[in-house]
């Protein structure tokens, strides 16, 4: 048996500690209960310093170690759990005993111990941002507050694997290109540093009498070998400096906005944010999340804070009276005619959480399709420019082979 030192309120409210021994967690806290005490806080006295920082400090070790499939089976589970009448500080404990990984276990313990303490359970997550974002803690204490938090869990659990399918599209539509244009780069790199350097050694000697497109790409290689450590720095540098000009309010306003009207992939963009504003507004608002509310946690999936600003005024519309279509119909880039008038036609009906989650369905289709789209067009472009390019490198190194009995006389 393990040995557990705890923390436990009396039958008056005074804290008291003490030690005991158990073969778990769980069946300590079932000791300390058994007594007559409110446990606080119960922890393995074989555990280390470091285990128990992480287990205490929200945002630490533990906390970057809780992956997202850990978030979502937890959440299923408290879901299924509080469906079933259990309550929810034995469901907790039953989903820290049940944990695969030691820091989920620590994570969920700490989230235990909050809630036996008297912490609403939206307040225990918030100190986990890392692992619980802001909409998830949102849609915790609108069912904490309205009475039916296992519906707004199985909400969340269904939401995030949506929303994981549809990030998982967008990255399995873009590895193909990032892969041909990262063998592109090196291929490029390999020509330039390598394969021209062989050759222009056997051309040295014939000087101004190479073909002109020889000379060139000649050139350029030496250029580049000369200066190719001065050539890392530089990009090393200007990726520094990139990283930290999107890290600035105005860098990533310039980020978007040619993200946003680059031809093809500003409508993809766009959409892809619909997608997620749709999707996360109807879910809110079907687990009784109020309007305003709900649009300023629904803000945060969009993404891009061009487009964000664009609800911040739908917003202040809204908290003024006006019509939540009539508010989205503003921002044109983002909300079409044809989504301000079905969103107007679901307020009319009272049925527009309903309306925004079919909204978001449909439009992941055809977001699906136009991304499919813009990679069968890419694809064979990029193909075309490595073609083109090594095509080009190649043939100026072969023209003087082909003209070598000239060169020589």
């Amino acid at each position: 048996m393990a040995s557990f030192a705890y923390t436990a309120l009396d039958a008056q409210g005074r804290s008291t500690t003490g030690a005991l021994a158990a073969e778990s967690r769980a069946a300590a806290i079932e000791q300390v209960c058994r007594l007559g005490l409110h446990p606080v806080r119960v922890e393995e006295k074989s555990a280390t310093p470091a285990e128990r920082v992480a287990a205490k400090t929200p945002g630490g070790a533990a906390a970057a170690r809780v992956s997202r499939a850990d978030v979502e089976a937890f959440t299923r589970g408290l879901s299924n759990l509080l469906a079933a009448g259990v309550p929810l500080s034995r469901a907790l404990q039953v989903l820290t005993r049940e944990a695969s990984r030691p820091g989920a276990r620590r994570q969920w313990a700490a989230i235990y111990d909050d809630v036996v303490g008297g912490m609403p359970l939206a307040d225990a997550l918030a100190r986990w941002p890392r692992s619980f974002t802001p909409v998830y803690v949102a849609m915790v204490r609108a069912g904490e507050t309205g009475g039916y938090l296992d519906v707004v869990l199985a909400q969340i659990a269904d939401f995030q694997v949506r929303d994981q399918e549809l990030k998982g599209k967008v990255k399995a539509a873009l590895v193909y290109p990032c892969v041909l244009a990262a063998l592109a780069c090196g291929v490029m790199v390999f020509l330039m540093l390598f394969f021209i350097p062989r050759f222009s050694s056997i051309f040295a000697d014939f000087g101004s009498a190479l073909p002109w497109l020889t000379r060139v790409i000649v050139g350029a290689s030496q250029w580049v070998t000369r200066y190719a450590l001065a050539l890392a720095a530089a990009g090393v540098v200007a990726t520094l400096l990139v990283r930290r000009g999107l890290a600035s309010e105005a860098g990533r306003r310039a980020a978007e906005w040619v993200m946003l009207n680059a031809p093809g992939l500003g409508r993809v963009a766009a959409r892809f944010a619909v997608v997620r504003f749709c999707r996360m507004l109807g879910t809110l608002l079907g687990a009784g999340v109020p309007l305003v509310s709900a649009l300023r946690v629904a803000r945060e999936a969009i993404g891009y804070q061009t487009l964000s600003d664009a609800v911040n005024r739908a917003i202040d519309e809204v908290q003024r009276g006006a019509a939540l279509s009539r508010s989205l119909a503003a921002c044109p880039q983002l909300f079409t005619a044809a989504i301000a008038e079905m969103v107007a036609v679901a307020e009319e009906s009272g049925r527009l959480d309903k309306e925004l989650v079919r909204l978001a369905g449909t439009y992941e289709v055809e977001l699906d399709r136009q991304l499919r789209m813009l990679v069968a067009l890419a694809e064979p472009a990029l193909l075309f420019l490595m073609a083109a390019v090594i095509g080009t490198i190649v043939v100026g190194m072969l023209l003087p082979v082909f003209t070598l009995q000239d060169l020589i006389h």
